[in-house]
């Protein structure tokens, strides 16, 4: 944490937690008599709410996405080079509201939640969640806020395909999408992937069928398996080669196996880091999540007639060295979009940093990005006169 927060930053954030009664239907076939949403948000909702900014987490992603909860934090949230006074999603001029969302495991409800039934942690008898889901959970959410039409969707990878539901399933409540290093549908090599990091978690013997709290212990080993897999699949080759190329930690090959090369310390840290600070329950519910997204298969599994009950305007991003979800995954959905004739915006951004580029700051991207936002601006008529006014009235 920086000794003064600096001017860019939305600073100081403290978390919400929203208690919804009316149950929810899930696509599983099971209901939610009563669930919790925790979010931040950001910036001030002006007097006919136009200017909301509904920010869709990924994977291990969560709501604090910009600003510091503490002084004592070591860093901001995943998203703060992007939100924030002057930055892309422009928190002088937006509203901005960021999730955990269901099934999460920093304080909406999933299974680390007490169910109500049983009195102890649902554990892996939380339900199965899906991205129509969440964005029915999304749903409510806007009407507790007063929202009724967001002036934009974000959202990359896992926030993408929420940002691409929401746009066919209430298009009357959506002015813009922004589906960034997203995809359609996961391919059988990305669902190979998850049941690779499912297999890990579940065959850890501190695993217990998911009953590991009860236990009191966690399945740390596979966890930190899991997520060494996933963090693979979210770099580049050529940013791994330039990041460790053969480096060795000690300068020589010690003919053991231990970990040697650079690479294999940095997955084993990132590995250990996340398997204390993540639920395994829940990473095996978002794997789900990713897998089970296909809109058009509700329509005939046919992309354009899905998207042809879209009303809003689209920013598709796509990286050149993401192979997770590539850039041919991006055209899918933007060849679709001019299928079905919606209004769409594609930027293909050089980069070496593969998936992991849309949470990484690079200039021609920000450039972009912000470049879009600012038409969001003009659309709900947040001119920049207007926000000089606010930024004026700040200041006295």
């Amino acid at each position: 944490m920086p000794s003064v927060i600096p001017a860019d930053s939305v600073g100081l954030v403290t978390p919400q937690t929203i208690h919804f009664d009316t149950p929810l239907a899930l696509a599983c076939g099971r209901v939610l008599e009563h669930y919790d949403l925790v979010i931040e948000t950001y910036g001030t909702l002006n007097a006919d709410a136009s200017n909301a900014v509904l920010i869709c987490h990924a994977l291990s992603g969560h709501h604090h996405a910009a600003g510091y909860h503490s002084m004592d934090d070591r860093k901001p949230g995943w998203w703060d080079s992007a939100i924030g006074p002057g930055k892309a999603i422009d928190t002088n001029r937006f509203y901005v509201v960021a999730l955990n969302n269901l099934g999460g495991c920093h304080g909406s409800t999933g299974p680390t939640s007490i169910n109500p039934d049983t009195h102890k942690p649902y554990g892996p008898d939380f339900p199965i969640v899906t991205v129509k889901d969440w964005v029915n959970s999304q749903v409510r959410l806007a009407d507790h806020l007063g929202i009724q039409r967001w002036a934009a969707i974000v959202g990359g990878s896992l926030g993408g395909m929420q940002a691409l539901q929401w746009s066919i399933d209430y298009p009357e409540r959506v002015a813009h999408s922004l589906v960034i290093a997203s995809a359609p549908k996961l391919s059988a090599q990305n669902i190979a992937f998850n049941e690779v990091a499912r297999q890990a978690i579940s065959k850890d013997p501190q695993f217990h069928q998911g009953h590991y709290y009860e236990q009191e212990v966690v399945p740390k080993t596979g966890l930190a398996l899991a997520r060494m897999v996933g963090h693979i699949t979210y770099l580049s080759d050529d940013g791994m080669r330039e990041k460790f190329g053969r480096e060795m930690r000690a300068g020589k090959l010690s003919f053991d196996f231990n970990p040697q090369f650079e690479v294999e310390s940095y997955l084993q840290y990132q590995g250990e880091r996340f398997s204390t600070a993540f639920d395994a329950n829940t990473y095996l519910l978002m794997t789900k999540a990713l897998d089970y997204f296909d809109p058009a298969a509700d329509y005939d599994d046919d992309l354009v007639k899905a998207l042809s009950h879209a009303s809003c305007r689209f920013l598709v991003v796509a990286f050149t060295t993401d192979w997770r979800f590539s850039p041919e995954r991006s055209r899918e959905i933007v060849d679709a979009l001019v299928a079905a004739g919606k209004q769409v915006s594609y930027a293909e951004v050089e980069s070496a940093h593969g998936h992991d580029a849309f949470l990484i700051p690079s200039p021609r991207y920000m450039e972009l990005f912000g470049a879009y936002m600012e038409r969001v601006a003009r659309d709900v008529g947040i001119g920049k006169a207007q926000q000089e006014q606010k930024e004026t009235a700040n200041a006295r």
